[in-house]
């Protein structure tokens, strides 16, 4: 090694470390800020280095040198208009394809490194076993994320697509990967078996993901960011690159830790969502506020602002719907009108609420909602009985008591306990039903007013209405 791969070692070293470090400081909102941007100079540090290291080995032509920044300078564009623009609503389709490009760019460091060995054929096990699991990993993430980014983007059906012969198909490929694996670590030359191990994967990463339904979604972008960080990990054995493996190794550990929890927060086993999930996505059919059932009390934004005037404690529930109407500002204003009054006020944030893992807490984060105020589900759950009014806001499987008994698609998930505050309004535009395509009990309790209206628009008439009784 000379004085340049011995620096950019030691580089990539130190980079490692404070992906560690970041992730770590990812514990807590308070300090998640300052973990992501610590991780994100390390990795354009890392990136860096590698430049002055194939520089200084003089080992690309200019045509590779053109290639390279081009493709650097347009991904960055890219990643920083997506950063930008894309809405909060549209973050989960963005991290599944943002596992779609991490999977798919690890496998084809594998096949190139196949492709190019100047004789393939004495490829060691060292190189070709993790090069193997490299692309059957990489290949169904890729497949598998764009087709999860599909679902949460109502470009691919939400409910789970299934066809005559679904669950042999997902039995018979694992198994062919299996075979196109060790055919591939037996013999590393041979093209038969790397194209047929890539084709294979990608298929199975299709038909892995179409069976599974909307609501399972936030558990599957966990899942599927688990395999992003394993394919980059392998990719690291292979290229003998540590830096890389302690990376990737961080992803499917962290990525793993957070599928279990979701999983767990359903109350269904990753198994149980990986042969096929539940859910209807947004195709439910959905019946206006005009339109809803006699037993459901509507109530108007005076009726709301009263209760919320003149309580001790106020829970807000977000959900989906807060996002879809990106509204999250609203919020925090009516919170704070409330906090000001003197108001005791909280959130509860249920584990799977939206389509992400974090995708409230973010969402409020955005609104500078006070981290003290965001309560997870467990702390929360003993309040609810001491609550005089709990608003929920577009949030809909997660707050149905129905999950409380057997025998029906959300039977024995963890829900929040809403219906045992004292007062319960609900924020929706409709009587449509959440993703588990079940009607939600909370909204016929006798104690339930609901809002019918935008969440934008209806928090903004609280605000307003509430300013009239306490200004």
């Amino acid at each position: 090694m000379d004085n340049v791969s011995d620096a950019v070692h030691y580089i990539f070293l130190a980079a490692a470390a404070c992906f560690v470090l970041g992730l770590h400081l990812m514990n807590h909102p308070r300090t998640a800020r300052r973990g992501n941007s610590l991780s994100a100079g390390a990795m354009a540090v890392a990136i860096g280095a590698t430049v002055w290291l194939v520089a200084d080995e003089g080992v690309i032509s200019r045509t590779g040198w053109l290639v390279l920044v081009t493709g650097g300078l347009f991904g960055a564009a890219l990643g920083l208009w997506a950063a930008r623009a894309v809405q909060m609503t549209a973050m989960p389709q963005l991290v599944s394809v943002f596992n779609a490009v991490g999977g798919g760019a690890a496998a084809l460091i594998a096949v190139n490194d196949l492709l190019q060995a100047e004789d393939a054929a004495l490829l060691g096990a060292r190189v070709s076993l993790p090069g193997a699991l490299d692309i059957v990993i990489g290949a169904v993430t890729f497949s598998g994320s764009l087709i999860a980014a599909g679902k949460l983007q109502g470009v691919v059906s939400g409910a789970p697509v299934v066809f005559p012969g679904a669950r042999l198909l997902n039995v018979l490929l694992p198994a062919a990967f299996v075979v196109g694996a060790v055919w591939l670590v037996l013999a590393p030359d041979s093209r038969t078996a790397l194209y047929g191990l890539v084709a294979v994967a990608l298929l199975f990463g299709v038909t892995m993901v179409l069976p599974i339904g909307g609501a399972d979604m936030p558990v599957v972008i966990a899942l599927l960011n688990a395999f992003t960080g394993s394919a980059v990990a392998m990719a690291g054995f292979v290229l003998n690159e540590t830096a890389l493996i302690i990376a990737g190794m961080l992803v499917s550990a962290s990525g793993g830790i957070l599928t279990k929890l979701m999983a767990d927060a359903m109350n269904r086993s990753i198994a149980n969502i990986v042969i096929g999930g539940f859910g209807t996505g947004d195709s439910a059919p959905a019946a206006t506020g005009s339109g809803a059932p006699a037993q459901v009390r509507s109530v108007s934004a005076d009726d709301v602002a009263i209760q919320l005037a003149y309580a001790r404690k106020v829970v807000f529930v977000p959900g989906y719907g807060l996002a879809a109407a990106q509204a999250q500002h609203e919020l925090g204003d009516l919170a704070k009108l409330l906090t000001d009054h003197g108001v005791d006020v909280s959130y509860a944030v249920h584990p799977v609420a939206g389509r992400m893992p974090g995708h409230m807490n973010v969402l409020l984060a955005e609104a500078n909602v006070p981290y003290t105020q965001l309560k997870e589900m467990d702390d929360v759950n003993p309040e609810f009985p001491q609550a005089d009014v709990a608003l929920v806001i577009g949030a809909n499987d997660v707050t149905n008591p129905i999950a409380r008994r057997p025998g029906n698609a959300v039977s024995g998930m963890p829900i929040l306990d809403v219906d045992k505050a004292k007062s319960v309004v609900v924020i929706k535009r409709s009587m449509g039903h959440g993703y588990a395509g079940i009607d939600n009990e909370l909204y016929t309790d006798p104690k339930t007013g609901m809002f019918f209206t935008d969440a934008k628009k209806g928090l903004s008439e609280l605000k307003a209405a509430v300013g009239e009784f306490v200004g």
